[in-house]
């Protein structure tokens, strides 16, 4: 399996010892990040950043690279909504997309779901 997070997944695990504790015990440890999450995760502080830039420094952040951000680009336009469904969310769905039993923490299940809905093999979406 392979654990994916957005920025509310960031958020939710970052300084929560119990449940990193629990995903390093069920063998999903280290997630994938792409990097844009960063941008909507983080403020730039380093001290209100301190607890997700700990959780960071043991994820796989992945670059978004021109083939990526095009992945996500049609997944954003096949949902009809692409005005108001967040680039980043697609990118993090364009990345489950292409990951082995992925499986997605997010703050926003609905259009995540929404993203990967067509996808195969099936994206499972999580709420953080």
């Amino acid at each position: 399996m392979t654990l994916i997070l957005d920025s509310g997944g960031v958020s939710a695990l970052a300084g929560n010892r119990a449940r990193l504790s629990e995903l390093r015990r069920r063998g999903v440890w280290p997630p994938e990040v792409p990097t844009v999450v960063l941008t909507e995760a983080l403020t730039g502080d380093h001290r209100r950043d301190f607890h997700a830039n700990h959780m960071l420094g043991m994820c796989l952040v992945r670059e978004v690279t021109e083939q990526l951000a095009r992945d996500a680009a049609a997944l954003r336009s096949t949902t009809g909504r692409a005005a108001s469904i967040s680039a980043v969310d697609a990118v993090v769905a364009a990345l489950a997309a292409r990951s082995s039993n992925p499986v997605v923490l997010t703050s926003d299940p609905d259009d995540l779901t929404l993203l990967v809905r067509d996808v195969q093999p099936r994206v499972v979406v999580v709420r953080a």
